[in-house]
């Protein structure tokens, strides 16, 4: 079989990986071409993976099958469009595009040259969240906490397209509903964009997904918790381990009383009373490398013509809920008054408490100088 030749748009860290993991796929994929615009970075990681180093995209027309991008997330849209014109099929690093605008164009592009448009919302092949899904599904509340420290990557955009954009896609894969309302914050720590963010999405079907995201933490973490009538589920999905709570039938049914299930209500009840009708179950999943699995549906999906498991149109309503995301926090009111400080860039300064009277520093200020 011959093997699709693929280009790496981006030699930057994510290029690189997916650089290096192409290259061992030899029986598969050529890796044809690394395209940067920066001649040291791209010519390093050429080297590395033992392939040619360009310059310019454009110059590979007619040479390659596929390309991965892995630029910006700014050139997405330009760099998207230039190649999809031409046929080539697209693995985009998430998000697809900064805008809902320039994600429909991208989409349309891929459907009208017959291209696979696939985009890398990497957690969806991520074992944990798997297992929670088969488990609890139809969800009535999600909360997400995705947390990193500041790796001075992506500035170009804000933490909402940064990292949450991975949970709303996720939430949007598990609920069977339109968006009905959002109500959003978020803080600007370090730049022009926020770092800090937090969003309460309300669902037509009455769920409600509560968002938390911030890079600039002193600690990683990336975990969702489901509740559900089929139980709950808790994910970590930097551990791939999952932990299941399932209630029995009489709990759905509200024929636990508490009083029955203490006993002697002289004496502390024992908390495994519940165990029978609150079973637990822990889940460590196998390790994965989810990017080869990843790049495997990319490939998979160009062989038999098929639509990738995350296809653009997907990554496209991702993208616009990040959106609807951002204008809610563009319009936060800090003070509560539309006419006060409003937007992540406008933190209400915090409080000056005056000195008390009998603190020595008061006194220093009642001093005059000396003449």
């Amino acid at each position: 079989m011959k093997p699709i030749r693929v280009a790496v748009v981006g030699a930057g860290r994510l290029g690189s990986f997916h650089a290096e993991k192409l290259t061992r796929r030899r029986d598969q994929v050529q890796l044809a071409a690394v395209v940067d615009p920066l001649e040291p970075r791209r010519r390093r990681l050429a080297d590395r993976c033992g392939t040619q180093a360009v310059a310019d995209h454009c110059a590979l027309v007619g040479q390659i099958d596929a390309a991965v991008i892995a630029a910006p997330t700014r050139l997405h849209h330009p760099l998207g469009l230039d190649l999809l014109r031409h046929g080539i099929h697209l693995l985009v690093e998430k998000p697809l595009a900064t805008s809902a605008a320039e994600a429909d164009e991208l989409v349309a592009a891929a459907q009208r040259h017959g291209a696979v448009l696939q985009v890398g919302h990497v957690e969806r092949f991520n074992p944990a969240f798997q297992e929670a899904a088969g488990h609890v599904r139809r969800p009535k509340f999600i909360e997400a906490v995705r947390t990193s420290p500041y790796t001075f990557r992506s500035t170009d955009i804000g933490v909402v397209l940064d990292l949450m954009i991975h949970d709303l896609d996720l939430v949007l894969q598990l609920v069977e509903g339109r968006v009905a309302s959002i109500d959003a914050l978020g803080v600007s720590v370090l730049g022009g964009h926020e770092d800090v963010a937090n969003a309460r999405i309300h669902f037509t079907c009455g769920a409600v997904a509560s968002l938390s995201a911030a890079r600039v933490s002193p600690w990683s973490a990336r975990r969702m918790s489901l509740w559900s009538q089929e139980g709950f589920a808790a994910i970590d999905f930097a551990s791939r381990s999952t932990t299941l709570i399932r209630p029995s039938q009489a709990v759905r049914e509200r024929r636990v009383r508490l009083d029955q299930v203490a006993g002697n209500p002289f004496q502390p009840p024992d908390p495994r009373l519940l165990d029978g009708h609150l079973r637990r179950a822990e889940y460590q999943l196998d390790a994965v490398d989810a990017l080869e699995l990843e790049l495997d549906d990319f490939v998979d999906s160009i062989r038999a013509g098929r639509q990738p498991r995350v296809t653009g149109q997907q990554a496209r309503e991702a993208v616009a809920l990040a959106e609807r995301v951002l204008g809610a926090l563009e319009s936060h009111a800090w003070e509560g008054d539309p006419n006060g400080p409003v937007g992540p860039l406008a933190v209400p300064p915090p409080e000056v408490i005056p000195t008390p009277a009998w603190h020595p520093a008061a006194r220093r200020r009642s001093i005059p100088p000396a003449a």
